[in-house]
């Protein structure tokens, strides 16, 4: 991707969160509720109306609504997404407290996630319409079938609650608070990826570099690490990418059943108690992030894919 590509998407990107603050600023706007009565209700007072009013009017709640958004989107380009109507606190602050333990919940989900789905993948691939075949994709059958919700559910009762292995609420810091919702999150994705990754090692299997590289005398194991798997890669990075964007953006079920403190939790918490500041700036995180990482996914398949870079290259140099 050269100067100009890069220049292209930035300003597409950033042409689309505008849209995306101006979409989430009008429904949080038009949504029901009085944020000036809940921000009195979380601190435990119920003033009189003139108290109401004066709030509303110092607050800028009673100006028309573009000066509102302007003035909104003025704030969060400088940092300040506002105050939390239900915490009382700045937003930037309680999103980067939450950011923390959901950046280490993702990256531990995905791990889990690859270390299980790429060698069922493989060997269900190498073992195609054997039985080792058939149990692995039954398996991810059943993955793709249950809810996270669910799974979640099972791990608290059996592993957390009858056995006593982990605990059953995830709050507060250690590796053991984050293994249920990780193993949960991990679940659903091993069945998807393990799929996928099968789906992609047999299209390589059939290519002819394949039946080249087995006339010349390499052996499988060779053939299978050293050429197949690296091309039967590519396909995932943009799959790994959005799961990636999906987990940092929080995954609100899992979070709530195990209280986790993530980003999920979090957007729950806000949109139950109609704390409209917190939702915007949750929203537009979520929007950065897709944008960003797949922004990365595109930079990426030029370094891992010879054949784009060359492609390029004929491309820029004939254009």
């Amino acid at each position: 991707m050269n100067v100009k590509q890069l220049t292209t998407r930035l300003m597409q990107a950033i042409i689309v969160l505008l849209g995306i603050s101006l979409m989430t600023f009008m429904l949080t706007y038009l949504a029901p509720g009085d944020p000036v009565r809940t921000m009195y209700a979380a601190s435990g007072v119920m003033p009189d109306k003139e108290t109401l009013e004066k709030t509303r009017e110092a607050m800028g709640l009673n100006e028309p609504f573009m000066i509102q958004y302007f003035k909104w989107l003025s704030s969060s380009l400088q940092g300040d997404f506002g105050t939390s109507y239900s915490m009382n606190k700045p937003v930037a602050s309680i999103l980067m407290s939450r950011i923390g333990p959901t950046l280490w919940l993702a990256f531990f989900s995905l791990i889990l996630m690859l270390l299980i789905s790429v060698p069922a993948g493989l060997l269900a691939a190498v073992r195609q319409n054997r039985f080792t075949d058939y149990f692995v994709r039954g398996i991810s059958f059943l993955g793709l079938s249950i809810p996270n919700f669910w799974v979640g559910l099972l791990l608290v009762y059996f592993v957390a609650f009858k056995l006593g292995l982990f605990p059953v609420v995830s709050m507060g810091a250690g590796i053991d608070k984050m293994v249920l919702p990780a193993v949960t999150l991990a679940f659903a994705m091993s069945a998807k990826y393990t799929r996928q990754v099968r789906a992609a090692v047999l299209e390589e299997l059939n290519q002819d570099y394949v039946t080249g590289a087995r006339s010349r005398g390499l052996k499988e194991k060779t053939i299978l690490i050293r050429h197949v798997f690296p091309n039967a890669l590519l396909p995932l990075i943009t799959l790994i990418g959005l799961s990636l964007g999906s987990l940092l953006g929080g995954t609100a079920v899992v979070e709530v059943i195990f209280s986790y403190p993530g980003l999920g939790s979090l957007a729950v918490s806000a949109i139950t108690a109609y704390d409209y500041p917190l939702i915007q700036a949750y929203v537009l995180w979520i929007a950065f992030l897709y944008m960003l990482i797949n922004l990365i996914v595109d930079l990426s398949y030029g370094f891992l894919d010879p054949r784009i870079r060359e492609g390029r290259k004929i491309y820029e140099k004939n254009a």
